[in-house]
């Protein structure tokens, strides 16, 4: 489970491929529900790739 503020790497993405291998952070306050079919919130990408949607599997934690 993730926390606003979660530091992750993006494993996988369907919301945006060239998100992957890349290291953002949740911006949920709450788990994801019906509104984003279950996806957290990753924003931070980069300059040119908005904030994205991914599934639990998709990411892993890499600090607080």
């Amino acid at each position: 489970m993730f926390a606003a503020g979660d530091k992750v790497r993006i494993i996988a993405c369907a919301d945006d491929p060239r998100a992957v291998g890349r290291t953002g952070q949740i911006v949920d306050q709450v788990p994801p529900g019906p509104l984003t079919g279950g996806r957290w919130t990753v924003a931070g990408l980069g300059l040119l790739i908005a904030p994205v949607l991914c599934h639990t599997h998709e990411l892993t934690k890499t600090g607080p």
